[in-house]
């Protein structure tokens, strides 16, 4: 009978132990973003929250338990509950402050690896500074881009304004774009790519120098640049902001987001008027009339806690307008007739799963298509062509704390479509590539992690390409540490990707049969220095090392018709140097100062190996003084040493300085005066921007800003929670 009775009350405690269940939402208190891979310990059991920062802590026994949740750069949190407990409880965690690169990255490495030891060196620019681009650039993220230490944007038309990312001075088709880890800016349709993605509409802009070819494509041979969009919060969120400029550019952004247990939404949507403007009088515009809209909507659907289905659209609609002042104010006669004008229109759709096996295995399904479509009108010549891209991976990872493991595949292409438009050499084309990749991140004793990685990619015209890649990390002690690594690349031969000068599309020649994919070996080294010290002030030291190798480069070259033809030349394309940035925090001030040093050589040139438009020396400096919770001051600068211009000659160097100011009205509001260019230099005022006459002008390749000293004021209205 005792036994009986033992067993009957054993199966109800095991009953009653296996029912009770901890459930809890993990997010940011000062973004309420879902903090993925938060640790919750309990009594001995320790738990991490997924994609949503959703935990769930099954069989805990009745009573009052103790949770203590950390998660890196936050503060740590315990506190209390009683169990049985059947509420989903919501715990927000504080912002740990003046902690230097203690940030967790998820998308460019898919494993969650705090950055600072992570084997791959990623960079993020944060959601903080998403903010406050919104109101210095709210039309595009290229500025902000721009200031960081070894980034170069190049703008490679004077007319339509268009630019490119160069990253380790390398030309702006090495550098691949992502969104949210899917490729979608490439060749035709990397036209105006950065220039068309406001800040408001991300999350952070994770930054990868050199090679990073095994999980997203041989592209990223120069490096890579991932936009990651904002995901919902359990709290309403919502933004306007407006923002008037001296050079005539009007700007209106907004953004709502909200979830729920089973659903959530985002919401971005801008505009942009831009007047076009003859800075330096010489009468052609320096800045084009523009006028733009944007859309992106995203709904998200949590059928289980341990799953996620982001369906998402985004539509651009842009007009630019350039060329001569007094053809665009419709006064065109027979001496004034050059004008060119770009009407793009940009349809993208894209949906991602993600279903969480368990804690440690995860299971993830992308796929994207984007419609781009571009004509473009000059006063002797009309085209208009569209762009197919289109992208789907299915991948896995295993991410414990001793190994990662990501293992995919994916399925890449585009087509290029001719529309009814006037003739052009170039005929339609199309590209398609399927990939398998894998890369193992093993964390050593002593502080030590390998990184290995594979990936074989089979592409439809130039065969196949293997590419491996390793990467070591070692922490010394609390202040030292290091990196090395290694990684190959290659790109695909593709007419319309874009270049540091931009051509005529109708000059550009199909490729010929015998050209070959460029391949690549990167290489990179690094050490770095951290220091916090007893009053909360911080240091950080980064010291990089680079070099890659480009072989059998593709390389543009003027036949005598005037044609454009892009062809393999022998030898390689080497970049080489070292970057440098120092980042300070001491009370209320912020400190960045980052330097540059890029030597690029042609080798197959006999003599003037140097590649046009790459500064050696360049070096940037930001300062951040903030006054209490109210104002906020900032100077930022950024030095260009010379650079060889395609004839040989040396551009001057150059020193460029802005200054903001900003202050907090209440909780909700916010006004900032931004000054770009504060010294107004300008190309114009040490050559002219064009050779030839009025009605067939011929632009200089541009080395400088062009558009002299901007002032804006924002204002920017945070409705929805405080600011």
């Amino acid at each position: 009978m005792r036994f009986w009775l033992f067993t009957i009350l054993v199966c109800c405690s095991l009953s009653s132990f296996s029912q009770n269940t901890f459930r809890a939402v993990i997010q940011s208190r000062s973004t309420n973003e879902a903090l993925k891979g938060a640790t919750i310990k309990i009594n001995q059991s320790i738990s991490f929250s997924n994609d949503s920062g959703y935990v769930e802590v099954k069989n805990l026994p009745a009573g009052e338990i103790n949770v203590e949740v950390t998660y890196t750069g936050f503060e740590a949190q315990a506190l209390k509950f009683a169990i049985p407990d059947t509420s989903v409880h919501l715990i927000l965690l504080a912002n740990e402050h003046n902690e230097l690169e203690n940030v967790t990255i998820v998308a460019s490495t898919r494993t969650n690896q705090r950055i600072e030891n992570a084997p791959l060196k990623v960079e993020v620019i944060g959601q903080e500074e998403m903010s406050e681009e919104n109101t210095l650039k709210p039309a595009n993220i290229a500025s902000i881009l721009g200031d960081v230490s070894g980034i170069q944007i190049q703008q490679s038309s004077a007319v339509s304004g268009n630019a490119n990312v160069r990253i380790q001075g390398l030309d702006g088709r090495y550098t691949q774009i992502l969104r949210d880890g899917m490729p979608l800016f490439e060749g035709f349709s990397g036209g105006f790519g950065v220039l068309q993605i406001p800040p408001l509409d991300l999350k952070q802009i994770e930054l990868v120098k050199g090679a990073a070819s095994t999980l997203f494509g041989g592209g990223a041979i120069g490096g890579l640049v991932n936009l990651i969009s904002k995901k919902p919060s359990f709290k309403q969120e919502g933004e306007l902001t407006f923002n008037q400029t001296t050079l005539k550019e009007s700007n209106f952004n907004t953004y709502l987001a909200r979830r729920n247990k089973h659903v959530g939404y985002t919401f971005f949507g801008g505009l942009t008027h831009q007047d076009a403007v003859d800075v330096n009088k010489d009468g052609f515009s320096d800045v084009p009339k523009l006028n733009a809209y944007i859309i992106h909507p995203r709904f998200f659907v949590y059928p289980a806690q341990n799953l996620t289905i982001a369906i998402g659209y985004s539509g651009t609609f842009e007009t630019r307008n350039g060329g001569d002042m007094q053809v665009l104010k419709g006064q065109k006669d027979a001496i004034h007739q050059f004008f060119e004008e770009d009407a793009s229109q940009r349809h993208t759709g894209d949906v991602q799963v993600q279903y969480a096996i368990d804690q440690q295995h995860t299971v993830e399904l992308k796929a994207s298509t984007s419609a781009f479509t571009n004509g473009i009108t000059t006063d002797v010549h009309y085209f208009k062509g569209r762009q197919l891209n289109y992208f789907s991976e299915l991948s896995y990872v295993l991410n414990n704390p001793t190994i990662s493991w990501v293992s995919g595949i994916n399925l890449l292409g585009d087509e290029f479509t001719k529309k009814p438009s006037d003739p052009i050499l170039l005929e339609n084309f199309d590209n398609n590539t399927i990939g398998a990749f894998t890369q193992l991140t093993v964390r050593l004793p002593h502080q030590t992690t390998l990184e290995t990685g594979l990936r074989g990619d089979h592409h439809d015209q130039y065969g196949n390409f293997f590419l491996p890649r390793i990467a070591f990390f070692h922490r010394f002690n609390e202040q030292w540490a290091t990196r090395l690594g290694f990684g190959a690349g290659y790109k695909t031969p593709n007419p319309l990707s874009p270049q540091t000068t931009d051509y005529a599309i109708e000059t550009i020649a199909p490729l010929p049969p015998t050209a070959e994919a460029e391949k690549s070996l990167g290489y990179n080294a690094e050490i770095n220095f951290k220091q916090r010290f007893s009053n909360g002030a911080s240091l950080f030291i980064n010291n990089a090392f680079f070099l890659t190798r480009l072989k059998n480069p593709i390389v543009a070259n003027e036949q005598t018709d005037g044609s454009i033809l892009f062809d393999n030349v022998g030898s390689n394309v080497t970049s080489k140097g070292f970057d440098t940035y120092v980042q300070a925090n001491l009370h209320d001030w912020e400190l960045y100062a980052g330097y540059t040093f890029t030597i690029v050589n042609r080798n197959y040139l006999e003599e003037n190996k140097f590649m046009p438009l790459t500064p050696k020396n360049r070096w940037a400096f930001v300062m951040v003084y903030e006054v209490g919770d109210k104002w906020r001051f900032g100077l930022e600068g950024s030095y260009t040493g010379s650079q060889f211009r395609d004839n040989d000659t040396k551009t001057p160097a150059y020193l460029f300085m802005a200054g903001v100011v900003s202050r907090h009205l209440g909780d909700h509001f916010t006004v900032v005066l931004n000054c770009e260019n504060l010294l107004d230099y300008r190309q114009s005022r040490h050559e002219s921007l064009y050779t030839g006459t009025i009605t067939n002008p011929v632009f200089k390749p541009i080395w400088a800003p062009i558009d002299g000293r901007a002032v804006n004021l924002a204002i920017r209205w945070n409705w929805a929670k405080k600011v």
